[in-house]
């Protein structure tokens, strides 16, 4: 009966752990795909959350009752679950900032009548937008970025014990700031062809203006997606310089925010 009772003393601490975990599966870049299935998710979850539990320290079982009751415990998962959902999602803006420079671009070349369905955001996408999140995506994976999400929300564990995370206005704070770097992020990537696109037009305005027999429907799109394309091909190294920066700035941030946690729980 004993043992019994042992396993039992476990078993909401260790659910913990797993939602914990378990929300990098919402909105976590990879981990959070609708191509992975959701049966894969929560095995995975699982997984690590049982191995994890055993090498937490007391620290993190402090604010733990003795005793639990489901009412009690259903609001304290539903936190759990919030930190990982936010770690993930934070993680994911630069990528879909990545996407949405490319979504931007895509629409100023002509491109935006060459959407197809996306399975994996189960949404129509831009060919660009595509193309430049799925280099986003390699960089994430080459840099370690998913390692490095799985540690933030095991770090999480040193800062904020199981059952003492509380919302304020830090949470608000991180998301809030992190939305304006990735919309910084997407118009710093778009920003040179809109320039180009820009002049561009102005080029067609006065040659239709010097030159009124010529069509300037049938001239100026195929010069303008040429020069796009241009533009884009020459400037893969700057964005990827500039995605470097983003993914280690999103990165600190989010350690940053999880360090916060602890200095005032």
């Amino acid at each position: 009966m004993q043992p019994l009772q042992d396993i039992s003393a476990h078993l909401p601490p260790a659910m913990m752990v797993i939602f914990r975990i378990g929300g990098l599966t919402i909105f976590g870049p990879v981990l959070g795909s609708k191509i992975v299935p959701v049966r894969m998710k929560v095995m995975l979850s699982f997984i690590i959350g049982v191995a994890v539990y055993p090498m937490l320290s007391s620290a993190a079982l402090v604010g733990m009752p003795a005793e639990m009751n489901l009412f009690q415990l259903a609001p304290m998962i539903i936190l759990e679950l919030l930190i990982g959902l936010a770690i993930g999602y934070a993680a994911s803006m630069p990528l879909t900032a990545m996407q949405t420079g490319g979504l931007i671009m895509g629409q100023q070349m002509g491109l935006g009548f060459a959407r197809f369905f996306n399975p994996a955001i189960d949404d129509e996408a831009d060919v660009l937008g595509q193309v430049l999140f799925f280099m986003a995506l390699a960089t994430f994976l080459v840099i370690g970025g998913h390692e490095y999400m799985l540690l933030a929300v095991l770090r999480s564990f040193e800062h904020v014990p199981l059952g003492g995370f509380t919302l304020d206005v830090s949470l608000v704070d991180l998301i809030l700031g992190l939305l304006m770097a990735s919309f910084e992020f997407a118009m710093r990537v778009a920003m040179p062809l809109l320039a180009i696109v820009f002049i561009e037009s102005v080029a067609m305005g006065f040659i239709s203006k010097t030159v009124p027999q010529l069509n300037i429907l049938s001239l100026g799109f195929p010069i303008r997606i040429l020069a796009g394309f241009a533009i884009v091909a020459f400037g893969l190294a700057v964005m990827h310089d500039i995605l470097l920066d983003e993914f280690n700035d999103t990165l600190t941030t989010i350690f940053d925010w999880i360090e916060s946690l602890g200095a005032t729980s």
